[in-house]
């Protein structure tokens, strides 16, 4: 229930994407200018990692989480009835301040979780939510050509007000947790960064990963099959991105290699994979679909791998502060999602395929050598996580 409600809240932040266009002409305005509305969301979204997701350390997480999701609902209903394209941006930006649920559960998880079960479980949140990226699109445009743009997000307050009431009764209570001033609580968000330095290897592998390398791809696999010789549809575009709910649900056990202590070398072998697939794709997958999407659906199993992995280390660094940790490691993220969505489309006008598969796999080896160089430390720290943890 979980991971749904991770799912769902994520995919809020993707229905208005393959809708651009019909919203933009029931305003009676150029299709180009429906990208503004995507800006507002994900400036929204970033605004809300920040300011909102550190609170998990300090206050109740079966509160918040619920009050997250019930203003999550009326920010759905508000987009739904905007009257005017400027409503409508505002309301989306506000949507995406609010529907960050996701990235609180995800350290309740680590919270909820036994040592034994922790990476497992985490595993099973992030394959929710990267399941919640990959069909929101796809549910929102068939949703869209039955009705109208608007009841896609009518159908997702329901959903997400049914789901708040019975996740509330759900989250089991935990212990009253250490009270922070909330300046000094954003200031050490800063802190945390600094004094954790186990946490910037995990950071700049994710950020290669799953910032840069799987916007490349992508949004290259997109360019590619909407040109010839495929020229695909949008939804037969959508279709073929399904591939990567096979990779997220094959990964989500992957984070019990973590519970065993062999998440640092898993990382590697995840990105390794990610390589092969990149280059192959590189050789074939121009020429054959069937290609592609063997390709595709392997390195979404790799990719999602390494981003299992890296938050299930992640929330064993700092059980006190994991929240804190989640805001560095999803705004990180989200930094570098812009970065490999810019790229992708600088070096498809550069070189096509090609450039885009050099780039991707350039970042990949830049994330190997991160990871070999962090290789020795990261397994001293994970045995003495283990042992303390045994202790306890």
């Amino acid at each position: 229930m979980l991971a749904l409600a991770s799912g769902m809240a994520v995919g809020n932040l993707y229905w208005a994407q393959p809708l651009l266009a019909q919203i933009a002409n029931s305003f009676g305005l150029d299709t180009a200018q429906g990208g503004f509305l995507i800006m507002a969301t994900q400036i929204g979204y970033a605004l809300g990692l920040f300011f909102i997701v550190p609170l998990g350390d300090v206050l109740h997480r079966r509160k918040l989480i619920f009050t997250m999701m019930i203003l999550s609902v009326i920010a759905l209903i508000a987009v739904s009835v905007a009257p005017c394209f400027t409503a409508l941006a505002f309301c989306l930006a506000c949507l995406g301040l609010v529907t960050i649920s996701g990235q609180i559960i995800m350290p309740l998880t680590g919270d909820i979780s036994s040592p034994a079960e922790r990476g497992k479980n985490v595993g099973i949140i992030s394959g929710g939510i990267t399941i919640g990226i990959l069909t929101a699109r796809t549910i929102s445009g068939l949703v869209a050509d039955v009705f109208d743009w608007r009841a896609i997000y009518l159908f997702a307050a329901l959903i997400n007000g049914v789901l708040a009431f019975i996740i509330v009764r759900m989250i089991p209570e935990t212990p009253e947790r250490n009270k922070i001033a909330y300046p000094a609580l954003i200031r050490d968000v800063f802190h945390t960064l600094h004094t954790t330095p186990t946490l910037i290897p995990l950071m700049m592998i994710s950020a290669c990963s799953f910032g840069v390398v799987f916007n490349i791809f992508w949004t290259s696999v997109t360019f590619l099959l909407s040109a010839s010789p495929f020229e695909y549809s949008t939804f037969q575009i959508g279709l073929v991105s399904l591939t990567a709910i096979t990779g997220a649900l094959a990964a989500m056990k992957v984070g019990s290699l973590q519970d065993k202590g062999l998440g640092v070398k898993a990382t590697g072998l995840s990105l390794f994979i990610c390589l092969v697939c990149i280059v192959l794709a590189d050789l074939f997958a121009q020429s054959s679909v069937v290609i592609l999407v063997i390709l595709a659906a392997f390195y979404s199993l790799g990719n999602q791998s390494v981003s299992i992995l890296n938050q299930s280390r992640l929330f064993s660094l700092n059980p006190e502060k994991r929240s804190r940790l989640n805001t560095c490691f999803t705004v990180n993220n989200f930094i570098f999602c812009a970065l490999g969505s810019t790229l992708a489309s600088a070096l498809w006008n550069i070189g096509g395929w090609h450039a885009v598969m050099t780039g991707a796999a350039t970042t990949l080896i830049i994330a190997l050598v991160i990871w070999g160089a962090s290789y020795k430390s990261s397994e001293a720290f994970d045995e003495k996580t283990h042992l303390q943890e045994k202790v306890r």
